[in-house]
């Protein structure tokens, strides 16, 4: 279970998708370019958002001499999973199967097709 409950806000959102796009680790300062390029941000919030989401357990962070790099603990796929999955167990059985017929009742075509082959390859499970 992905370690949060709560969805990002729209600013920790833009940090995680710089970490996601990625090769590797970052540090702060590099993080802070990549997002000034389309924000007007300072350093120190930048800073202030990749604590947070540290203390969140979102990204991890190892010390490379007198900074800090920091790297997602998980892939966008398995976070956006997880949110679904956390706001789906929030909910009661009737509630849950509602929600879930309002989500395909909203998706194309290809998204039944894939959900479908995605359903037939699945493996078993024991949730009865």
């Amino acid at each position: 279970m992905w370690p949060f409950g709560a969805s990002l806000g729209d600013l920790e959102r833009a940090v995680m998708d710089v970490l996601w796009d990625s090769d590797g680790d970052m540090s702060v300062r590099e993080v802070h370019e990549r997002l000034a390029l389309n924000r007007d941000l300072a350093y120190t919030t930048v800073m202030t958002v990749l604590d947070r989401l540290a203390k969140k357990k979102v990204v991890t962070r190892v010390r490379d001499g007198r900074a800090w790099q920091y790297s997602p603990t998980a892939s966008r796929e398995e976070m956006t999973a997880a949110t679904m999955r956390n706001t789906l167990e929030s909910l009661d059985t009737s509630d849950r199967k509602a929600a879930m017929l309002h989500f395909i009742g909203g998706a194309s075509e290809q998204e039944i097709s894939d959900l479908q082959a995605l359903l037939g390859a699945a493996p078993p499970t024991s949730n009865g």
